[in-house]
């Protein structure tokens, strides 16, 4: 097929979203066309939600992407016609239900995952990880079958069991690969970044923050004391600011008053995510953001620091380096709880 086949020569194409990622901090720029030397072809499963319609459309965008395939129960024939209008050289196709999701996977280069139920007003992460962790286990044991090389990004909540439970599932299937296994943590990021950055005045585009622990609550953690440019704040400021970064996306659940969940955000979240994943297997060298991943940083086996990516997925998992003792409380304080994330998660797939 196509996708597999490398390209005879390096194709050239004029960065369709960079304008949006540049604000965002990611290396490539208008001025610099995108050297190609394959052709990815990535699926979106979900894409007919609230943060699979948004993400479809920017993936559509992403000059590295050849072929997107969109994947729901239902409704997704009907966005993946919508979105083929868009004049972008990645050829879109629409797959409906469960008899087309190995079409849909077929060969896929990277996999991203934002299916299930959002959170509603009220509801728990805990809430949703009894329905979301059944979507999960079916959709990773379809893409041990059909595409088991992809690079797997995890958005479908609780991101702190689900990816455990996709590890598992890999693992029954005799394909993990921990390497190629990734929670996308990016939203904490960007929310991080936006909060630091309005609230010393400075310049959103310059800002970095990195963003460790897990996505949930208390067991998300901004590192001002490693965020650049460097601001002075006070404790009290560093304490809202924290809480304001866990809390995000209560925030924007209860804003929108019963009508859904951070989708707009998480999307671009995601295809900022698809995306770094695309250029580190395109060859750029350096791609390095924070993500959840199987890792020996602390005592929990799942983790999310810093991690430098390459062709086949993780390549270097970055330690916590310098952190303040508020820093230090606030990573203990978690441990319990992303432990106990982590093995029910275990504990279903293990179960199924």
């Amino acid at each position: 097929p196509p996708h597999c086949s490398p390209a005879h020569s390096p194709i050239t194409h004029a960065p369709t979203m960079s304008a949006l990622l540049r604000a965002a901090g990611v290396s490539r720029t208008a001025s610099t066309a995108v050297t190609q030397t394959r052709a990815y072809k990535v699926a979106v499963l979900g894409a007919a939600g609230g943060i699979g319609q948004p993400c479809g459309l920017l993936m559509k965008m992403n000059p590295l992407v050849t072929e997107l395939s969109l994947f729901d129960i239902a409704g997704t024939p009907g966005v993946a016609a919508d979105v083929s209008h868009i004049n972008t050289q990645a050829q879109v196709k629409g797959f409906a239900g469960d008899a087309e999701l190995g079409a849909a996977l077929k060969d896929c280069d990277l996999v991203i995952i934002p299916a299930g139920v959002p959170r509603k007003p009220g509801m728990t992460r805990d809430d949703l990880f009894k329905i979301n962790a059944g979507i999960v286990a079916g959709l990773t044991d379809a893409i041990a079958t059909h595409c088991p090389k992809a690079m797997i990004n995890m958005i479908s909540n609780p991101v702190n069991s689900t990816v455990p439970i996709a590890a598992e599932v890999l693992k029954k299937r005799g394909v993990y690969d921990p390497k190629k296994l990734f929670g996308v943590t990016t939203l904490d990021v960007v929310r991080a970044k936006t909060f630091y950055a309005e609230k010393n005045g400075l310049e959103t585009a310059k800002v970095d923050v990195p963003v460790v622990g897990g996505h949930a609550g208390i067991t998300i953690l901004p590192l001002w004391s490693q965020a650049t440019p460097k601001a002075a704040m006070t404790d009290d400021v560093i304490d809202a600011l924290t809480k304001r970064t866990q809390d995000g996306g209560t925030e924007v659940v209860a804003a929108k008053a019963g009508k859904g969940s951070a989708t707009l955000s998480m999307a671009y979240a995601g295809a900022l995510f698809g995306d770094a994943c695309l250029r580190a297997k395109n060859g750029e060298a350096g791609v390095t953001e924070c993500t959840y991943v199987q890792s020996t940083v602390t005592d929990v086996s799942f983790f999310a620091s810093k991690v430098t990516l390459g062709k086949d997925g993780v390549e270097t998992i970055h330690g916590l380096g310098d952190i303040t003792p508020y820093e230090q409380a606030a990573l203990d304080g978690m441990m319990a709880e992303l432990k106990d994330s982590i093995a029910k998660g275990v504990e279903f797939a293990k179960a199924l």
